[in-house]
């Protein structure tokens, strides 16, 4: 079997890739640099150009190529950027897919949980619709193009993923080295609600959604239990024997620090259910926040 695999050289297309491998699937990593061997091809979304050899006859398409949300402040050129990246991008894809004789079975195309907006206290899952915001906006566009793949008969799912826990990088690696020194601290009231998941589970939610057909639309890589940033805090103090400081950093200084990212990325609350991946059976690995960190750390 061959999978295609957009934004494999990031952290999760890396792992996702790795794992495929282990599984003896054969992966083809989209580059945007000449390709080095028959396990890359070569393709160029800002110039609506991609290699359709290597599409054709793939089983599968996993779309995580996009701008990075949180590498620098918000500039209305880097939005666009944010934007073009991720939409103009996936309709590159899918453009591409409208043009083989054998198109794959399945994409799994990226999302967020920003789609919801904020959705305070309230418990909710893929039935939600959206919320209002710069990144919901954005989501509702990525998925939209990703959706376009099942007019071809292609099963489309979009990851309407969380915070991705990882202690090689992503908002954890950049976490961790204040927290070794017994700075962290709440963030804003501490009462918004984040929604996580492992690493490790992530990858294996990924795996579950290729093989299984009954998982179409969106889709929420999150585990079952979503924690507020004040218990975030605490726990990933406690699990690396440290303490943290409880004066909150007041929302005022993050939004003059970060921008809109602040507003957009940190303190809306997000308390959201893996309702379909639970549906159809997925058991995880790590499902309380103590015993992710324990595995990561």
């Amino acid at each position: 079997m061959t999978i295609i695999v957009t934004g494999a050289s990031g952290l999760l297309g890396g792992l996702l890739t790795e794992a495929l491998r282990g599984q003896g699937q054969r992966v083809v990593r989209m580059v945007r640099r000449p390709p080095e061997g028959d396990e890359e091809a070569y393709w160029e979304p800002r110039e609506d150009v991609i290699d359709l050899s290597a599409l054709e006859g793939a089983e599968g398409v996993v779309h995580l190529a996009g701008a990075p949300i949180a590498d620098r402040r918000w500039s209305e050129a880097y939005k666009r950027e944010l934007v073009r990246s991720r939409v103009d991008g996936t309709r590159v894809l899918v453009n591409a897919l409208r043009q083989l004789s054998r198109p794959p079975e399945v994409l799994v195309s990226a999302s967020g949980v920003d789609f919801y907006g904020d959705t305070g206290d309230r418990v909710i899952d893929e039935s939600q619709g959206k919320g209002t915001g710069f990144l919901a906006d954005l989501c509702e566009l990525w998925e939209g193009e990703a959706r376009a793949a099942g007019e071809l008969g292609v099963r489309a799912a979009q990851l309407r993923t969380g915070l991705v826990l990882s202690g090689r990088g992503g908002a954890l690696g950049r976490m961790l080295p204040i927290f070794k020194m017994g700075l962290g601290a709440p963030l804003g009231s501490g009462k918004q609600y984040w929604s996580w998941i492992s690493e490790d589970d992530w990858v294996q939610a990924v795996l579950h959604i290729l093989k299984n057909r009954e998982l179409v639309g969106a889709v929420n890589v999150v585990t079952p239990n979503p924690v507020t940033n004040a218990e975030f805090t605490t726990t990933l103090g406690k699990a690396l024997r440290k303490g943290t400081v409880p004066m909150p950093v007041p929302a005022f200084a993050l939004g003059i620090g970060l921008g809109e990212f602040a507003r957009e990325g940190l303190l809306p609350s997000h308390r959201i259910l893996p309702g379909k991946l639970s549906d159809t059976g997925y058991r995880f690995t790590h499902s309380h926040l103590d015993a992710a960190f324990g595995a990561i750390i």
